[in-house]
C-alpha cells in the first residue's frame, strides 16, 4: 500500500501532481466508492482507510472539491498507469498548430504571386494559420492603397475555405493578415 504520491516525477497535469491517497487525504468525512464501484457512503477518514487495508487497495481523493470529498478504494498504481496512458493518447490527438508567414512585396509578379500562395495553401492545408505580409520598401509608403489592394489579391486568390483571424492591420513598414483554412486535415506532429 502506497503511503503518499506527488507526481512530480510524471508531471502531467497541475492534479495529477496533487492527488491524496491513503494518510495524505485530509477530510475527516468522505463519501466512499469500493473497487467494484458501490457507494459505501459517508464515513470517516479512519474507517475508509481501515476498507482500503482489508482491500489490499489504496484509498485515492478522486473529487476533493465536493462536500463531502469523494474517494476511491483503487489499485493506485493501475489507476495512475491508465490515467496517464490516456494523458498521452489525448495530446497526441491535440492539434499541434503553427504560425507560418509569407511576404510579398509591392512590385511582385502575378507569376510570383502564384507560386507563393500555392505554398501557402499547401500550409493552410497541413492546418497551419498563415500571416501575410506587405513589405513596404523606400517611397512605397506614400502609396498605401496598393498595399490594401494587393492583400486583397491575395485574400481572393486564396478562395472560399479561408477565415482571417484579424483584419489587415499596418505595422512599421508592413501591412498583415492572419489566415487559416476552415476544412485543414489535423496535423500530424
Amino acid at each position: 500500500m502506497h503511503l503518499l504520491y506527488s507526481g512530480s516525477e510524471i508531471g502531467e497535469s497541475y492534479i495529477n501532481k496533487y492527488t491524496r491517497i491513503n494518510e495524505a487525504i485530509r477530510a475527516s468525512a468522505l463519501r466512499v466508492i469500493d473497487q467494484n464501484g458501490n457507494q459505501l457512503g459517508v464515513i470517516s477518514k479512519q474507517e475508509a482507510l481501515q476498507a482500503a487495508r482489508d482491500a489490499e487497495l489504496d484509498l485515492v481523493e478522486i473529487s476533493p472539491d465536493a462536500d463531502p470529498p469523494v474517494a476511491k478504494i483503487i489499485d493506485w498504481g493501475k489507476f495512475n498507469y491508465q490515467r496517464t496512458k490516456q494523458l498521452q493518447k489525448n495530446k497526441r490527438r491535440a492539434k499541434i498548430s503553427e504560425l507560418k508567414q509569407m511576404r510579398f512585396g509591392l512590385k511582385i509578379s502575378d507569376h510570383d504571386i502564384a507560386v507563393k500562395l500555392k505554398k501557402v495553401n499547401s500550409f493552410l492545408s497541413d492546418g497551419d494559420k498563415v500571416r501575410l505580409s506587405v513589405i513596404y520598401r523606400g517611397r512605397e509608403l506614400a502609396h498605401k492603397e496598393l498595399g490594401h489592394k494587393l492583400m486583397d489579391k491575395l485574400i481572393a486568390n486564396l478562395g472560399e475555405n479561408i477565415v482571417q483571424d484579424q483584419q489587415p492591420q499596418f505595422a512599421g513598414r508592413q501591412l498583415s493578415t492572419v489566415v487559416r483554412s476552415t476544412n485543414a486535415k489535423a496535423k500530424k506532429s
